[in-house]
């Protein structure tokens, strides 16, 4: 692989940085310093620009590439030569990439079918014009959320190559790319379409499910499983509807003409498959033998059996173990035919919330009933005591005078003379 080429000058394309390695090439983020425009420049590896089959396919292919005007493929700027090394300049786009989507986990289905649907969308024209991408894998589809409300797509890292010619090899025969999406017809070196990309795409839709790819290990033991295994089954590595290992098989079909017709419609089958489980959750694993949880258990209720049957048994308990006296639950009704009237939620603070007072209740009543009877009892003593008082006040004023008077009689009437 070439040597890292950052702080130098291409062309006129100043290198920033490293922002990803491929098996032929490495990307940059570059400056064109003409423009002042910030691009992913391409430079294709030293062990493949001295090939000149290659160099040859490359000039056609990006002519092919520039002429193409998709929302969903990034734009190319230039492409050229530079101290014998081939480059192509295109647009930066300021996102990530589906493979660092999924390097942790499946995403969820709803997010794997908006994302792949606009990879189909580009896919399918290309087929149209007679192209093949043929290096279709996660690192190559770019995502990037800063462009408009939803997550857009990018087919970028194109192996273009037209419909009818065989994969990109050396003179010398060697593979070029990677074998982890390559459909068999592919990696044989046999004339490749539309459909070899398809392969591809399904292989993508399988990864992102599941969070990994279809086939793993070494590279021969990848290729060998592309060419005869058998896949493996989704839906025993994560919990979805037994349907879409259908699609899968179908679109990843070691024969071409057992495939889908097209892109869409790989997309569209997953979709139905999938139905209502194209969530915005990751797909869970499929639950295993399941141990004992610790902490407090709910109880189980089990139908008693039939008579003679003593129905399901308890588990035994470890030595030791506290036992509990349990009394058997009561039978439940049969279920019927009518209709089961389900009570509406209450609002909190009703009746319902209430907490049960009626034990208050029973002496509240008699305390105020008492208090009631004392008040009136105090009015009445204190509206007779002041009846009483104004009575005696009236004699008191009419014996006055009299004592007033008796004393007068008493008193001498003439004064004594000596």
């Amino acid at each position: 692989m070439s040597e890292d080429l950052t702080g130098r000058r291409l062309g006129h394309y100043k290198i920033d940085g490293v922002l990803g390695r491929g098996g032929m090439s490495v990307m940059y983020r570059a400056t064109d310093v003409r423009l002042g425009r910030k691009v992913a420049l391409k430079v294709m590896g030293e062990h493949i620009t001295g090939d000149a089959e290659f160099r040859e396919r490359f000039v056609d292919e990006a002519r092919n590439t520039s002429a193409i005007d998709h929302a969903n493929i990034v734009p190319l700027y230039d492409f050229g030569e530079v101290d014998g090394m081939l480059y192509i300049a295109m647009r930066l786009v300021d996102g990530s990439d589906l493979a660092s989507l999924i390097k942790d986990g499946p995403i969820s289905p709803k997010r794997t079918l908006e994302l792949l649907s606009q990879v189909a969308e580009a896919l399918d024209m290309l087929h149209e014009r007679g192209l093949v991408h043929l290096d279709l894998k996660p690192a190559n589809v770019l995502v990037t959320s800063r462009e408009s409300a939803n997550e857009h797509v990018y087919l970028a890292d194109f192996g273009l190559t037209r419909r009818g010619a065989t994969g990109h090899r050396t003179s010398s025969g060697d593979f070029l790319g990677s074998p982890t999406y390559a459909a068999p017809e592919h990696l044989r070196g046999e004339p490749v379409d539309g459909r070899t990309d398809l392969y591809a795409l399904s292989c993508m839709l399988f990864a992102c499910l599941t969070g990994r790819a279809p086939f793993r290990g070494q590279v021969q033991e990848v290729i060998q499983g592309h060419l005869g295994a058998e896949l493996p089954s989704a839906t025993s590595l994560v919990v979805l509807p037994s349907g879409i290992d259908e699609v899968l098989r179908r679109g990843m079909a070691k024969k071409a003409d057992r495939r889908f017709d097209t892109c869409k419609e790989l997309i569209a089958a997953a979709r139905s498959a999938l139905g209502p489980a194209a969530g915005e959750n990751p797909p869970p694993r499929p639950a295993g033998p399941v141990g004992p949880m610790s902490g407090p258990q709910p109880a189980q209720y089990s139908p008693p059996g039939p008579p003679g049957h003593p129905g399901p048994q308890a588990p035994p308990r470890p030595p030791g173990y506290p036992t509990y006296q349990q009394q058997p639950p009561r039978p439940l009704p049969p279920p019927g035919n009518d209709p089961v009237r389900l009570r509406p939620p209450s609002p909190a603070g009703s009746a319902s919330f209430a907490t049960k007072s009626g034990g208050s209740a029973k002496w509240i009543v008699p305390v105020l009933v008492g208090i009631t009877l004392v008040v009136i009892v105090v009015i009445f003593v204190v509206m007779a005591n002041s009846i009483g008082g104004g009575s005696g006040s009236g004699e008191t004023s009419s014996t006055t005078p009299g004592t007033s008077s008796h004393n007068h009689s008493r008193l001498p009437t003439s004064v004594p003379t000596r």
